[in-house]
């Protein structure tokens, strides 16, 4: 079927804030014990109790942000159980999920040296709904106050000389459900006074980020932004791609139906209409677009693996996955202006996940691949493009084939990312570039691509689905002729002199 493309390179829409590409790790299931977490006993090679493999494989992707603690879970922890010698730790049960003991020994030491060793920005995630102010405006000057207070001398009692930075912190999670079941003009309210006590020590300055609506719940939008605006950077927004009943029945991760193929494509696509919808109503209350828009969780949702915890959340991840995190990650492009972090949850073993773990074994995910792979794009310039081109349809709905993003990198390197959603059709697509600085001198290509609607990773065939050259490409002066197998993300970086 045909597409066209059009590339402005001398149109640029603004920089791709690299925190989009942001992850979320939870103490849910066996996201951080086991996932990141084995402890310095462990027979798994781990540096300081966190795991060597898992944390190679992640710093290959450039992790730029990573959230922590949750999730529900972050407004039910208090972080003073989890500081100073581990084995005085208290033990507490994790009434969210799935009810086990969590021993606290990943607290704020741990997650920071993982940030360092990642070599990215913390964002952590404070207790509104159980906590008090003092809890949250201790946890701060315990993390960045470098001075003479009993926060900080705690910190360096338990080992900590100096200071963190810590730049983002989310006030409360979810308070709209799991963290409070509040209205939106009482957690306005409560965010007003909470944040005052988040305060800025030395030269570390906090970027306070609002919780924000679930899905459409735009009456929460307007009601915290209305009264609380003046005081936050940023506001979050939660969105998952669930192909069933959310409270019923989500669908399997594998054995699916093309129909809930196409569902799921459909579902995701949604995320460009809440954008759309919330800025709107963010523009009337910040026309300059102050304060940026956090999608800090989003990815697919579906019913757990046969046998395992159902509150553990833990599912396989297939190319249909995949296709999900790249038409995300496109949509989150386009709306360069305003989203400024995105978290895709979670990190390991949970949801849609980048990496799957069991005991020693660890696995790589199709979703894992296409953050690889859209990585050049972080901090990138996005580059104006049209596309028109025939639909993807099933049962009397339908939905664009394609989906295209492409930016300009420092080096003046071109990447166009492109989605063929598709389970049956190849995408014969033509490229047009315009206002090249030069002739194209070079073009490479990489692509995931699979003959099977839930082709995924497993421990025994961890190689199934990897990106492979990607050379059933033809270039013409300066158009490109591309063939783009069905269930497919590829990414064409081009070099003109």
């Amino acid at each position: 079927m045909s597409h066209v493309i059009t590339i402005h390179s001398d149109l640029s829409k603004g920089k791709i804030n690299r925190n989009i590409y942001g992850h979320f790790s939870e103490h849910l299931g066996r996201c951080i014990y086991e996932g990141i977490w084995v402890g310095e006993d462990s027979p798994i090679p781990n540096t300081e109790g966190i795991r060597n493999d898992v944390l190679e494989a992640l710093k290959q992707l450039n992790i730029p942000v990573l959230r922590w603690p949750g999730g529900c879970f972050a407004d039910e922890y208090h972080w003073k159980d989890g500081v100073g010698p581990s084995e005085n730790r208290k033990q507490m049960v994790n009434t969210h999920w799935g009810g086990v003991v969590e021993n606290n020994h990943f607290g704020t030491h741990e997650f920071l040296r993982l940030c360092e060793l990642l070599d990215c920005e913390p964002y952590i995630s404070g207790n509104v709904g159980s906590g008090t102010v003092q809890e949250m405006s201790e946890w701060v000057e315990y993390m960045t106050f470098d001075g003479v207070s009993p926060m900080a001398a705690w910190r360096q009692e338990n080992g900590r000389e100096k200071p963190w930075n810590v730049k983002y912190f989310g006030v409360g999670n979810e308070n709209w459900g799991c963290g409070g079941n509040m209205r939106p003009e009482y957690y306005a309210d409560l965010y007003r006074r909470y944040q005052t006590y988040v305060r800025n020590y030395g030269d570390n300055k906090i970027y306070k980020i609002a919780c924000g609506p679930n899905v459409d719940d735009y009456r929460w939008m307007e009601t915290v932004m209305r009264e609380a605006h003046p005081f936050m950077d940023a506001i979050s927004l939660h969105y998952y791609t669930v192909p069933g009943e959310f409270w019923t029945s989500k669908g399997a991760a594998t054995g699916f139906s093309e129909q809930e193929w196409f569902t799921t494509m459909k579902k995701a696509l949604h995320m460009d209409e809440l954008i759309t919808r919330h800025s709107a109503i963010m523009d009337q209350y910040d026309p300059n677009k102050r304060i940026g828009l956090i999608v800090d969780e989003w990815g697919t949702w579906f019913d757990v693996e046969p046998g395992t915890n159902p509150g553990f959340l833990y599912q396989q991840n297939t190319i249909r996955d995949a296709l999900v995190a790249g038409l995300t990650l496109n949509i989150f492009h386009e709306h360069n202006d305003r989203v400024v972090m995105a978290n895709i949850a979670q990190i390991v073993n949970v949801l849609q996940s980048v990496i799957l773990t069991e005991g020693e074994k660890m696995l790589l995910t199709p979703t894992y691949h296409v953050f690889d792979m859209y990585k050049v794009h972080q901090d990138a310039e996005r580059l104006a493009t049209h596309y028109s081109g025939t639909d993807y349809e099933m049962d009397g709905e339908k939905i664009p084939q394609v989906s295209v993003t492409a930016s300009k990198d420092q080096a003046g390197k071109i990447h166009v990312s492109l989605c063929n959603v598709s389970h049956t059709e190849q995408s014969d697509v033509t490229i047009q570039l315009r206002g090249l600085n030069g002739l194209v001198s070079k073009i490479v290509g990489q692509q995931l691509a699979s003959d099977s609607l839930d082709a995924h990773n497993t421990f025994e065939s961890p190689d199934v689905l990897k990106p492979t050259p990607f050379e059933t490409f033809e270039l013409q002066g300066d158009v490109l002729y591309a063939k783009l197998p069905p269930m497919s993300v590829t990414v064409l970086e081009i070099t003109a002199e």
